[in-house]
């Protein structure tokens, strides 16, 4: 299937970060503040799911929010996605259906780590899922400055210039 398959058959629609979404799931109950660690400032849906589809040119910049977010591979091709720890450590998760070459259906970004992806080859795309607990909150999301990440993180600096505006 054409990524214009998925994005009309989704009802996808233009994400901030780059590629295309749909939120799924956002559950009815919410941990109150009071229950939360600081970070949060307010209460959160227990858990949040979306549709996220990225096609070749575009990436996915980076970005960081307060909770883990588990990644799920359904179809496409490959996709790299690129976790800058709060140490600088890099790991680069290959998500896909080929397990030979080390890809991985699932993959977890801790909270706090800097993170955003790249299809692996031209002319594709990989159409995936994301599911965030405590559930996703816009007032969680902070798009990386190029400036500042390179400040901190100067040993990745081909990443953070391809994954950023």
């Amino acid at each position: 299937m054409p990524a214009t398959y998925w994005i009309e058959k989704l009802h996808l629609q233009a994400h901030p970060e780059g590629g295309y979404f749909a939120e799924t799931y956002r559950s009815p109950e919410e941990v109150q503040a009071a229950h939360l660690p600081e970070r949060y400032g307010g209460r959160r849906s227990f858990s949040t799911a979306i549709y996220f589809l990225l096609e070749h040119p575009e990436f996915s910049a980076l970005h960081r929010i307060k909770s883990d977010e588990v990644w799920h591979f359904y179809a496409g091709s490959t996709l790299l996605v690129y976790v800058i720890d709060p140490g600088g450590k890099l790991e680069i998760i290959r998500l896909g259906n080929n397990l030979e070459a080390g890809e991985q259906f699932q993959a977890v970004v801790k909270a706090g780590c800097w993170f955003g992806s790249r299809l692996e080859k031209e002319n594709i795309y990989a159409l995936v899922g994301c599911t965030v607990a405590p559930g996703f909150d816009f007032a969680d999301f902070e798009m990386a400055d190029r400036k500042e990440l390179l400040q901190q993180f100067p040993q990745h600096q081909s990443i953070i210039e391809l994954l950023t505006h």
